[in-house]
């Protein structure tokens, strides 16, 4: 029941459970009332569940009580108290039975032709900002047709119920005759609105007419440099984060996505976008033009493309950290591995899981430019303390979040510090997938930053600096709601209509669009930030604000081991991190670079009076210096920044991929060049197999 969802979910969900009990005993009795009242609490507890995509619905259809069987049990009992009322003998009866049965059987076609429009609908490619008018994609049907289907053609059952209903009440049965026409009207209605739209002109062309279209665009745009990537819809952010580094760099860039379900969380870009589920649609794509293809994640989909031998393959990962994922020993397959600083290089030889120093390349972080730097005390006249706590991982290792024995013991020294401090609470968005005890941890840590949140509005030190910011507060939030009505306009999600395919066909590359939604980005940001007071506490989940826009509104930070850390040291300024495991400062310290210059806190977080002391006064902050030692340690040189690096790291392994093209092009031809044997027919035999 704790997975239903809110407290709303959970009473709705106990109504229909209980409702269908009370129809029964209400055709029992016979009660009309009693029916009625249990009729419409289960039709709006059905809907409600449904809206909100509730856990109990999907379980429900897995015990086969799904919403189809749900609407016929409830019409066999329509049926039951039409006979215990005294209608069994009438015409009434078997009409109501006959129409009932009639409706029932129509939802098979209407199922049928929903499914054949979507699975002709479905493009075996998932593209932005890629021409595709070589494909003839046609108008996506009307939105209202499609989305919920099954449940907008049963519930045209409802006017069968009402006509029923008063006619058993009223006994005059034409209220029953016109409710039941009136269901069976609209339900083939609802069939005839469909049809036109399994015309062949209104479907998508077959997949390989598709596919030939893309390959087409592919030989034309003649891409240099490829974001491969592959994952779940929550781990869409490893590929957002190299968007706008991807933007930047030099030559042709192109991202391949393998999950459907990450195109819809891609952030704004320019650069082309193709998502392609299929393992042998991929293989036949015409990639023969990618000197070089970067990786964000060790996954298994990797393999898919690594076989390619025209291209060079990097990985970049998605942070730099001391967690043992930044040392994987699958990384040795790739040609390179790029790390932030030398202290990435240092980790994979303290490792040896066969990553040579020779194929690591230092190129500094292109995504920290954001992260501003520290001035040496606090912004504002408290200081602003980030708690950003990584997830629980994949197995019970005390020291990979400090959620389970450290999280509270955190926040309430925080909370209840000597000087008050702000307190901003943004957990890992992964925190809770795994482990139910971590959900439940992270939910009692909101709950006592929103009871301080609630506290300080009603203490008069504060209310009193509420009042005083009050219009500035309002007209923040007015421009709150005017960026983000822009930013839903610019990115489409008011659209009436669309489905993947008409997006696809209608996507193009618009690098001003983009400049804009940036720069709406950073207005709503700033408003955000100025929305409310600067000493309210704050819980932060969702992509926005940005984890880097955290660190610039921050004065110091408290976390764990992962890429948070070593991305925090880009700005310099105070941090701690909690020793889970109880390993002990020194070993701590000694086995996590990024921890060097930090306060190391235990369990009881008892240490954070140091870090307290740090961030609300420069004078008390011994560990500055070693900050900035840590930083190019880890993070490389400020100069030449990390976009040149980036980007002269990939235009060098472009040159070795070609050289190694025009060298297999040498011995192929033998002393003359072989008729017909060019770079493309190079590549199109190495991708194709």
């Amino acid at each position: 029941m704790a997975r239903v969802g809110s407290g709303s979910e959970l009473a709705a969900a106990l109504l229909l459970m209980l409702g269908f009990p009370c129809l029964m005993l209400a055709a029992i009795i016979p009660s009309l009332w009693f029916f009625a009242v249990a009729v419409a609490v289960t039709y709006a507890a059905d809907q409600f569940l449904h809206q909100r995509s509730s856990y109990l619905v999907n379980r429900l259809a897995k015990v086969r009580a799904g919403l189809s069987i749900r609407f016929l049990v409830r019409q066999l009992l329509l049926v039951l108290l039409l006979a215990r009322m005294g209608f069994a003998e009438e015409p009434v009866f078997y009409v109501t039975v006959a129409c009932l049965l009639g409706f029932y059987g129509l939802q098979a076609p209407h199922g049928a032709m929903v499914t054949l429009i979507r699975l002709r609908r479905k493009l075996p490619v998932v593209t932005r900002n890629v021409d595709l008018s070589r494909v003839r994609i046609p108008d996506a049907p009307p939105r209202p047709l499609l989305d919920r289907s099954a449940e907008k053609m049963l519930h045209l059952d409802v006017f069968a119920f009402i006509g029923v209903l008063i006619a058993v009440g009223t006994d005059r049965t034409v209220f029953a005759y016109a409710g039941l026409g009136l269901t069976l009207l609209l339900a083939v209605v609802y069939l005839v609105l469909l049809v036109p739209h399994l015309r062949p002109g209104r479907l998508v062309p077959p997949p390989d007419k598709v596919l030939a279209g893309v390959d087409a665009w592919l030989r034309e745009y003649k891409p240099t440099v490829m974001l491969y990537f592959s994952g779940s819809r929550e781990s869409a952010y490893q590929v957002n984060m190299w968007l706008d580094t991807m933007a930047k760099i030099d030559g042709r860039p192109l991202i391949v996505l393998r999950e459907r379900n990450i195109v819809p969380q891609l952030g704004a870009t320019s650069v082309p976008v193709i998502c392609v589920p299929g393992g042998v649609h991929l293989m036949n794509l015409d990639l023969s033009t990618v000197r070089v293809a970067l990786y964000a994640a060790n996954v298994g989909k990797n393999i898919h493309m690594l076989r390619v031998p025209t291209m060079k393959h990097v990985f970049i990962g998605h942070g730099d950290s001391d967690k043992l994922a930044s040392v994987n020993p699958y990384s040795k397959v790739y040609d390179e591995v790029w790390t932030a600083g030398r202290a990435g290089r240092d980790r994979y030889a303290l490792a040896d899981v066969g990553v040579r120093s020779e194929d690591i390349v230092e190129v500094g972080r292109p995504q920290l430019a954001p992260i501003r730097s520290w001035t040496g005390g606090p912004q504002k006249p408290i200081p602003t303390v980030l708690y950003a706590p990584t997830w629980e991982g994949w197995d019970d290792n005390p020291g990979n979040t400090s959620l389970l024995l450290a999280g509270e013991n955190i926040v309430e020294r925080l909370l209840n510090a000597e000087r008050p401090i702000r307190l901003v609470y943004k957990p890992h968005p992964f925190t809770g997938t795994r482990s139910a005890e971590a959900k439940a941890v992270d939910a009692r840590i909101r709950a006592l930053v929103e009871a301080a949140a609630a506290a300080r509005a009603i203490d008069p030190r504060w209310a009193a600096e509420a009042e005083a910011d009050s219009a500035d507060h309002a007209a923040a939030r007015l421009v709150l709601e005017r960026v983000e009505a822009r930013l839903a306009e610019l990115s489409g999600v008011s659209k009436a209509a669309g489905d993947e395919a008409e997006e696809a066909r209608d996507s193009v590359a618009d690098p001003a669009r983009e400049a804009e939604i940036m720069k709406l980005k950073d207005e709503w940001n700033a408003a955000y930030w100025r929305s409310f007071g600067w000493w309210e506490h704050r819980v932060i989940t969702g992509p926005e604000p940005r984890l880097y826009d955290c660190f610039n509104e921050s004065d110091g930070m408290v976390s764990d081991i992962s890429s948070v850390v070593s991305d925090y040291i880009a700005s310099g300024k105070p941090y701690a991190v909690t020793d889970s495991a109880g390993l002990g400062e020194a070993e701590f310290r000694r086995q996590n670079t990024a921890v060097r210059a930090a306060v190391i806190l235990s369990n009881s977080a008892a240490e954070l009076d140091e870090l307290l002391a740090a961030v609300s006064d420069g004078a008390a902050d011994t560990r500055a210096e070693a900050r900035r030692e840590l930083k190019e340690y880890l993070l490389g040189p400020d100069e030449p920044t990390s976009l040149q690096q980036f980007d002269a790291a990939v235009q060098a392994l472009a040159a070795q991929a070609e050289a190694r093209n025009l060298g297999l092009r040498q011995r192929l031809a033998g002393p003359e060049q072989a008729p017909g044997l060019d770079d493309s027919t190079v590549g199109d035999t190495a991708v194709g197999g």
